[in-house]
């Protein structure tokens, strides 16, 4: 069985494996990049990486409406229940075997205070595993840091990294990024929401493809890419 991602714009992925559907950073409302509003999303399982808001975005009521559940770090995870939302709770390094595979969560170099101000933990990056043994690696808003080999070593099939530069990783770092994690294939996000984080992603999928055996893809929001 295939495994779909879709980019809806910004950070904000669409997945699904298994007969589930996974929602990664749900960020619709005030998103000048999304192809999708937050009322059309309707997920089984929410996954959020950090506590910036524009990442827990629609999260809360896309979470009421659906019954979904959120998968998130320890804090967010708290923040979340408290206002009446289903929450699992991981942390770093921490994996748990979900009903659409086995995640893990990784580290990633950035901040993660609540849209209330509220502390929400450390922030995080996703290895994901699928019941058919693909391995997808979201490293989320993130910088570039050198166990990225480490996570690797696990063959990944799929890398989805940030390049927009200023809050994340820019293309220079991401490039080194995928030299590090050497996936079969890599996607760009984080980039051209607003002018501050303006790239050019066909550039920088030319140089991945010139320096490295990874297969780059560039995705228009609401485009799709299927890992078979």
């Amino acid at each position: 069985m295939n495994t779909i991602l879709t980019w809806y714009g910004h950070a904000t992925l669409g997945l699904e494996t298994g007969g589930y559907k996974l929602l990664i950073d749900p960020f619709f409302s005030g998103n000048p990049a999304a192809s999708l509003a937050a009322s059309q999303a309707s997920p089984d399982f929410i996954l959020v990486s950090h506590g910036h808001d524009d990442h827990v975005g629609d999260a809360i009521p896309i979470a009421k409406r659906c019954g979904a559940t959120v998968i998130c770090n320890f804090e967010i995870a708290n923040w979340l229940e408290k206002q009446g939302i289903q929450a699992h709770a991981q942390h770093i390094g921490g994996g748990h075997q979900h009903p659409f595979g086995y995640l893990k969560l990784t580290q990633a170099m950035h901040g993660s205070a609540l849209p209330d101000g509220s502390y929400g933990g450390n922030p995080a990056g996703f290895l994901l595993t699928t019941n058919t043994g693909k391995k997808i690696y979201m490293a989320c808003d993130t910088g570039l840091f050198g166990d990225m080999h480490l996570i690797g070593e696990e063959g990944i099939d799929l890398a989805v990294l940030p390049i927009g530069d200023n809050f994340t990783m820019g293309p220079a770092d991401a490039l080194r990024a995928v030299k590090l994690l050497q996936p079969r294939h890599v996607i760009p996000v984080h980039y051209n929401t607003w002018g501050l984080i303006a790239q050019d992603p066909v550039a920088w999928a030319t140089r991945v493809e010139a320096e490295t055996p990874t297969k780059a893809h560039v995705l228009k929001p609401g485009g799709a890419f299927t890992i078979s």
